[in-house]
């Protein structure tokens, strides 16, 4: 196993080269993923300008950078767009909807109708 389980984070191995590579992409992996905040939810294509950090989760049939990743986490990292496949159960607050999400069933469902089931 190379990776943790939840979050996918890369485990230092035996003997490794560089260990610092492989610890610095986890914590990255953490600030970007633990208490997620993201932009917007509507992007299909990726915003021109992105600042540094920012995060979206990358709408239906996405275009340019980001596709292939439609329902992911789209980060701005290092000047580079990277992408965290969700897990059932994750939550993201929606910044300009200001709605907080979770993730079930392979969807982003806001957690207001899902309280009323």
């Amino acid at each position: 196993m190379s990776e943790t389980v939840h979050l996918a984070l890369p485990f230092i191995l035996p003997a490794q080269a560089q260990k610092h590579v492989t610890h610095n992409a986890g914590l990255v992996a953490v600030d970007t993923l633990l208490h997620l905040a993201v932009k917007d939810r509507d992007l299909a294509t990726p915003p021109v300008t992105p600042a540094e950090g920012d995060r979206y989760i990358v709408a239906t049939s996405p275009t340019g950078g980001w596709t292939g990743h439609a329902g992911e986490i789209a980060a701005f990292e290092d000047g580079a767009w990277s992408f965290h496949a969700p897990r059932e159960g994750w939550r993201a607050y929606v910044e300009d909807e200001g709605r907080l999400l979770v993730h079930r069933s392979g969807d982003w469902a806001d957690v207001g109708t899902l309280v009323s089931e």
